[in-house]
């Protein structure tokens, strides 16, 4: 084995991956159309993570950290979104919303957020079961 493989040159460190969330989307054909999506590195998981947790008072007046889960979702999806640019005031403005986050939010239907949320999940590594990864490593 060579500790090149390691070398940040020799690693794909993103990745994008085309995905259909909705056949509501369509071009001018009438096919839908698919959003692209990527990776993210655990930097920016770490970012979203913290700016998803609040400080909370618990029983007794002690106070704790708590990540709220649905922001953190909500955060990750927005990030791993590359197309449609989800940040572009023009969209925002035709769903009648500010924000990329309520933005997706708006234009996706329950099933639909919900589709997106795990093909981010999957697609970041987050679907992996411990034992599958136990299994990995042992090959």
């Amino acid at each position: 084995m060579s500790l090149q493989a390691f070398f940040a040159q020799n690693v794909q460190l993103e990745s994008t991956e085309d995905f259909v969330i909705s056949d509501r989307f369509k071009d001018e054909q009438g096919a839908p159309i698919p959003w692209k999506l990527r990776t993210l590195s655990e930097e920016e998981n770490e970012e979203i993570r913290k700016a998803s947790t609040q400080m909370v008072k618990e029983k007794g007046g002690q106070r704790i950290q708590e990540t709220k889960p649905e922001v953190y979702m909500a955060k990750i999806a927005v990030a791993s979104v590359v197309f449609p640019d989800l940040k572009d005031a023009d969209l925002q403005k035709s769903y009648g919303v500010l924000g990329a986050e309520a933005l997706l939010k708006k234009m996706l239907r329950a099933g639909e957020y919900a589709t997106l949320l795990g093909k981010v999940q999957e697609l970041n590594g987050f679907d992996r079961e411990f034992d599958d990864l136990v299994e990995e490593v042992k090959n």
